[in-house]
This record gives structure tokens, sequence and C-alpha cells, in this order.
């Protein structure tokens, strides 16, 4: 069975567990479950199991995806409830299905967080309603500034006691506009402390991605 996607919550302490040590759990997961990946061929062979568009160490979500294959036919409506006894403590498989198209479809993300230490919540508001927000910061290539305006979609921000509420959708990849490129957007504003959580993924028109 190959072109399947699993989607998953990472949330607790698991938003700790890096992207590599996140692939390596996968992998023993669905050994311990007795479900077969698919391997590649040659003199290394590798599983075959991809992550569409890895968190940052320290984020949660409800909403991630991995592709991957199997080397046999499985009920995939039963597949996630085979492989939650295996999952460590914040990781949690929701739905498995055959992947309708391809990870690079993901294109916006919603996201809800809090924003303590900082501006209130009217500040928020003013500075991401900027027409243009220009952004400095380090790509492969080196340094370079980039305007993040125009990704994003939504931004709205809530007074709560000692910082602000926030609800996002960032454009997710190409280009790529993450809550700590916000962030840092602020400069001196920056609040001392943020944490945000992906709720929904959708595509570039904003239908559900699967």
């Amino acid at each position: 069975m190959d072109k399947l996607r699993l989607k998953f919550s990472k949330t607790g302490r698991a938003v700790y567990i890096s992207h590599l040590d996140l692939m390596r759990t996968m992998q023993r997961v669905f050994s311990r479950a007795g479900v077969p990946l698919k391997y590649s061929e040659g003199f290394n062979p590798h599983a075959k199991i991809s992550l569409i568009l890895p968190l940052s160490v320290g984020t949660a979500s409800l909403c991630e995806y991995m592709d991957f294959a199997l080397t046999e036919d499985r009920d995939l409506a039963a597949l996630p409830a085979v492989l939650d006894p295996y999952m460590p403590e914040g990781i949690r498989a929701l739905e498995a299905y055959e992947a309708p198209g391809k990870g690079a479809e993901l294109r916006w993300l919603r996201l809800a967080g809090v924003m303590k230490g900082g501006r209130d919540a009217a500040f928020y508001r003013d500075f991401f309603a900027q027409s243009s927000i220009l952004v400095e910061h380090r790509a492969k290539r080196g340094m370079r500034t980039d305007d993040i305006a125009p990704s994003i979609k939504m931004a709205r921000f809530t007074d709560i006691d000692g910082g602000a509420e926030a609800e996002l959708i960032l454009h997710a990849q190409e280009p790529t506009v993450s809550p700590e490129l916000m962030i840092s957007a602020l400069g001196q504003d920056a609040p001392a402390y943020f944490r945000f959580t992906r709720l929904e993924a959708y595509k570039e028109d904003m239908t559900p991605f699967r």
C-alpha cells in the first residue's frame, strides 16, 4: 500500500521531540504494532515515511501529517486504534487514509496561542494590519529580508492578563511564515514569552488539507 497518510496530534511533553527523533519514534511505533512499513531498496534501506511540514521543537499541533507506505493491505480506518497503544505520551494517531494529493498542497495553517510580557492586543492588531511588514531572517543562502504581510491571512488578538491571545492564519509553504518569524518582526516590542498550537491545515484555496 503506497501513498498513505497519517494525521496525528503532538502535544504535552511530546512537543520537545525533535524531527529526527519523531521519525525514529514513528518507525518503532509501526514495528511494535506489527504494521510493516515499506523500505527503500539499495545498500542502505530506509523506511518510506516523511513528515509534512515538521514542527519546531516546543510547538504543539492538532494537525500533523505523515506520508508512509506499507508492504501489505491494512484497514486504514482501524489503523489509528492499532498504533495508539504504542505511541509515546502526547502523540495520538487521529486518522489514516490514502493520500489524495501531495504534501506540497498544504499552504495555510490556522494557529492559536498566547503572547505574554509584551504589548496589548490593540498594538498587535495595528502592527500586523500594516500593508508591509519587513523581516530580516536567516535563509539557506544567508540573511535576507522579506515582506511577510501578504502571507498573513488573519491575525486576531484579544487582551488577557499579562498579554494577549492570538488566532492566526499563516502561509505555511513557499513562502513559509511561522509564528517565530512573526514575533521577530516585532523587534523590541516582541513578547517575552509566546506559545502557539497548530489547529487546522488548508490548501491554497482554503479548503481543508488531507
